[in-house]
């Protein structure tokens, strides 16, 4: 477990990062522009596989368009944006056309990791509709045959991801290295979900850094820049600006499946709970709850068939022992070690200020 006592830069507290910021810094403007010319090139490329499945029949059809439906349903594509941000920080005029291809493959291996995460945790919903395994139940008209495809589908999501990654024009001399960075963030993200399936990892931010930050902020940034030619002071720099706010994003996530709004996060309210997740405001909460509280939360926390009522009592729980607020400083402070490490990593301005903003929409959203 995280220490809650922990202060950063020499015992100063963390200054609250405004959540205002948000609408007015270019992370923000960038992710709009990245959302739309991804969002573009995944509809054409995955458009493009379904037809060619066709030939095999409806089965292969069905397994295809159920991938496509989640993949283009939603999404932030905060990952292509970090490639782009990567990119920028390594070179502020070289042409972002193969950044943003790129930026397709790791959307698809995002779908990868969500369609097999959502079969392990047995979620029926994702981005607001169902989770891929649901949907080929439905329409094979087999829970056993509709997992099953969804497995098939998210192993022809990664296969997709490898695929689009080889159409990128990237210069020969740096494509192994980027090849590489894309091999690294799926090992370890697999190793952070097997230490999260087992659960008996002793620091569970190292079990977040591997299983979400790895491909979500510190692997995205990395590729951009290598694929811009970033040198390894640069490679440090964003290493270190982007572990601590990797936890910090699977932190923000975790509060949010606690106490966002279903209709923004595309979950139902209280899964997690149900689930009994092995998660940072969880564990807090259960370790500060005394007498009745620890009761009704206890009552809750992987209880399949808690009622509503039951879990709005857990989440109050969770709330007046102190958990969400203890997340919400760690995340402070995680913010805090991340933005001083950008500031001291010799950056151009622009990637600073691009990077900050990034720092602030990751760890500040609603969804």
């Amino acid at each position: 477990m995280p220490k809650r006592s922990r202060t950063s830069g020499g015992g100063r507290r963390p200054p609250k990062a405004k959540a205002k910021a948000i609408a007015k810094n270019p992370f923000a403007a960038l992710l709009t522009a990245v959302r739309r010319d991804v969002d573009a090139r995944l509809a054409g490329y995955l458009d493009e596989h379904l037809a060619a499945a066709k030939a095999f029949g409806p089965g292969m059809t069905e397994m295809v368009s159920a991938l496509r439906d989640l993949t283009l349903r939603g999404g932030k594509r905060a990952r292509a944006a970090l490639l782009v941000a990567g990119y920028r920080a390594a070179s502020s005029s070289a042409s972002l056309e193969p950044a943003l291809d790129a930026g397709v493959s790791l959307e698809l291996l995002h779908a990868y990791f969500l369609v097999h995460d959502d079969w392990m945790d047995r979620d029926e919903t994702r981005r607001g509709g169902p989770s891929v395994h649901a949907a080929l139940a439905r329409r094979l008209r087999s829970r056993e045959k509709g997992e099953a495809s969804a497995i098939l589908a998210g192993d022809y999501a990664v296969a997709l991801a490898a695929e689009a990654l080889s159409r990128v024009e990237i210069e020969p001399k740096r494509a192994s290295q980027v090849l590489a960075c894309f091999a690294e963030m799926q090992l370890a993200a697999v190793t952070g979900q097997q230490l999260d399936l087992l659960a008996n990892a002793a620091d569970i931010e190292k079990v977040y850094e591997l299983k979400t930050g790895s491909y979500t902020i510190r692997g995205p940034l990395r590729m951009g820049a290598l694929m811009a030619g970033a040198n390894n002071r640069l490679l440090t720099a964003l290493d270190r600006f982007s572990l601590p706010i990797g936890i910090a994003y699977q932190l923000r996530d975790d509060l949010l499946s606690v106490f966002g709004d279903p209709k923004a996060t595309g979950k139902p309210f209280g899964s997690d709970l149900r689930a009994g997740k092995n998660t940072v405001v969880l564990l807090t909460a259960l370790k500060r709850a005394r007498g009745r509280d620890h009761r009704v939360l206890k009552a809750a926390v992987g209880n399949a068939r808690a009622t509503d009522a039951e879990l709005r009592q857990a989440v109050e729980v969770i709330e007046r022992c102190g958990a969400r607020a203890a997340v919400e400083t760690r995340i402070d402070e995680l913010v805090f070690v991340a933005l001083s490490a950008l500031r001291a990593g010799r950056l151009p301005p622009d990637g600073i200020e691009l990077l900050e903003g990034a720092a602030r929409v990751l760890t500040l959203r609603r969804n």
